[in-house]
């Protein structure tokens, strides 16, 4: 697995993730599949960010802190690859078909979203009650404050990514594709999981099983890296 990397928790630190990802923004080219997905994010880790500085959030330190355990699980998938090692099985479609020139940009993005959020967002809950000495309960009003930044910015994606009229031939198919993934299913999913995996290491700190919640993360890993594939199945080439 990979080694992630720790960013000090709190509100005021999300400002090195930001320049982390506009720093990929100058060493990927445009077209790549993880450089769409990290214009996506980008924008949505700098409107966090300013929402938090503003007093958006109910409490500024769990949401920043929340906002920077997500983000580590992203950049710790880029500095695997980048070091030569895998990504976790949620990141590897996205990695391998970055360059396919038959996967339109909107299907790089939600792919993304689909890795980060399906995976990632509920081990990131997970991470910050750790960092707080706190109960998923009580991020869960911090949670929905995110997740309707996430929301809002999805279908601004979906609109600025769509193809166009020259493309008509892949619009249909595009979009009963990725008719199929929804992003309020996927955060429902997440809290979910977030509260399924904190019973569990409770569980196994008690004298339960102890690689049930182990089990339970690889499990969720690999059926969110399943659904990844299916998302960025080649529609067409380029210009085609």
């Amino acid at each position: 697995m990979a080694q992630i990397e720790q960013f000090p928790a709190a509100p005021s630190m999300i400002g090195p993730v930001v320049t982390r990802m506009r720093a990929f923004g100058e060493l990927w080219p445009a077209t790549d599949g993880v450089a769409v997905f990290n214009r996506v994010y980008l924008t949505v880790t700098e409107e966090i960010e300013r929402r938090v500085d503003a007093g958006g959030f109910a409490d500024r330190r769990a949401a920043g802190t929340l906002d920077v355990r997500f983000a580590e699980r992203y950049l710790a998938a880029v500095d695997a690859v980048a070091a030569g090692g895998r990504p976790p099985a949620c990141w590897r479609p996205l990695f391998q078909y970055r360059r396919h020139p038959g996967v339109r940009p909107l299907q790089f993005a939600v792919a993304g979203i689909n890795a980060h959020i399906g995976h990632d967002l509920a081990l990131a809950v997970v991470d910050t009650c750790r960092t707080l000495g706190c109960e998923p309960a009580d991020l869960e009003r911090d949670f929905e404050r995110v997740g309707d930044v996430l929301a809002v910015l999805e279908e601004r994606v979906r609109e600025e990514l769509m193809p166009g009229p020259d493309v008509l031939e892949i619009a249909d198919p595009l979009t009963h594709l990725l008719g199929c993934w929804s992003l309020e299913r996927a955060r429902d999913g997440a809290w979910l999981a977030a509260r399924s995996l904190w019973q569990l290491e409770r569980l196994g700190e008690l004298g339960g099983p102890p690689e049930l919640a182990e089990e339970f993360t690889e499990r969720l890993d690999r059926s969110v890296g399943l659904a990844g594939r299916m998302l960025l199945t080649p529609l067409a080439p380029c210009g085609g």
